[in-house]
């Protein structure tokens, strides 16, 4: 997987919007990669979820920015489970409000397909649009770290679609989730490389930095965080395995990722900074590249407080004696 990105790796400032690698996306569809988990009769891969996260995990590992998730795990995904067709075309996804609006839509700017789920009266209805489709009008914006975050409006009196079920669009709203709970953790993973990487080789006052009582406290807070937020991710993502996306605790379990994810975020960032000095804080130096993307990430699909209610509202839901059996199932 390392050498799909290797040459591909991205470095300096990421003030500037991003675009889709246009030739790398060719490449990981040559590669059946684009529809890794799409059926193979309609064109993917049919890998599962753990694949996935491996690919997820590795462009974040090499700082790559492409629309991964966003296409395979979320838009083509529901295409599939509602009976619509899906080409080949880069494709996003939204949830339009009540006012046909979605803000902060990923990516929407530099995928060719939008597919739009709109809600009319109490059912919700998908459609798969062609960014050009006078129907939709992308309003272009960024997040922190350059990537798409556009805004989308559409005159939902003019869209026609195919139905969405209840259930589906709960599975959408958990799977976005899971997708950057799973993309923090890899951030979080390669920050404590980088850590341990400097303050091994950099020395002060004679000695290694990894010789310091302090900075051996803050190294082993980021690994201590990492791991929870790694622990916590994995088993959500083993719950939809074993479960198919059935499991009665979902919510819980994906809820208790993001929250633990977007937590050790904030101790990760801050500790890593602390260690590495000043030259973290520079564009020249690659730690940047992934304590960024970590705060961007963690306050996307929920935001970390969002997510702390999920898991307090089904600790009292179920309340002192029902606990232990919720976090232990």
């Amino acid at each position: 997987m390392n050498a799909v990105f290797a040459d591909q790796r991205k470095s300096g400032p990421a003030a500037a919007p991003i675009t889709r690698d246009a030739g790398l996306w060719q490449r990981l569809d040559e590669l059946g990669l684009v529809r890794l988990t799409g059926r193979e009769e309609t064109g993917g891969s049919a890998a599962g979820w753990p694949e996935a996260a491996e690919l997820m995990a590795a462009a974040v590992r090499h700082g790559i920015r492409i629309p991964l998730a966003e296409h395979d795990l979320l838009a083509c995904w529901l295409l599939d489970v509602v009976g619509l067709p899906a080409d080949g075309a880069a494709r996003t996804i939204c949830v339009l409000g009540h006012d046909g609006t979605a803000r902060h839509v990923p990516w929407a700017s530099t995928a060719e397909r939008v597919v739009v789920v709109w809600p009319t009266g109490i059912h919700y209805y998908a459609a798969d649009l062609d960014v050009s489709d006078p129907a939709v009008q992308i309003t272009q914006g960024t997040n922190m770290i350059g990537e798409p975050r556009d805004s989308i409006s559409a005159d939902l009196t003019a869209l026609a679609g195919t139905p969405v079920a209840a259930g589906q669009l709960t599975q959408l709203k958990l799977k976005s989730a899971l997708v950057r709970s799973i993309q923090v953790c890899a951030a979080l993973d390669r920050i404590l490389e980088l850590t341990i990487e400097h303050t091994s080789s950099r020395a002060q006052f004679g000695r290694s930095l990894s010789k310091f009582q302090a900075v051996q406290n803050m190294v082993a807070d980021i690994a201590a965080e990492a791991a929870l937020a790694r622990a916590a991710t994995e088993a959500a993502l083993t719950a939809v395995v074993q479960s198919a996306w059935s499991a009665p605790n979902l919510e819980f379990l994906v809820a208790v990722a993001r929250s633990c994810a977007g937590h050790a975020t904030s101790v990760v960032v801050r500790n890593a900074h602390q260690a590495c000095g000043a030259i973290g804080t520079t564009m020249e130096h690659r730690l940047h590249e992934y304590t960024r993307p970590a705060l961007t990430w963690r306050s996307e699909f929920g935001s970390v407080q969002s997510w702390d209610a999920v898991v307090t509202d089904a600790a009292r839901c179920v309340g002192s004696r029902g606990l232990w059996s919720l976090i232990a199932d």
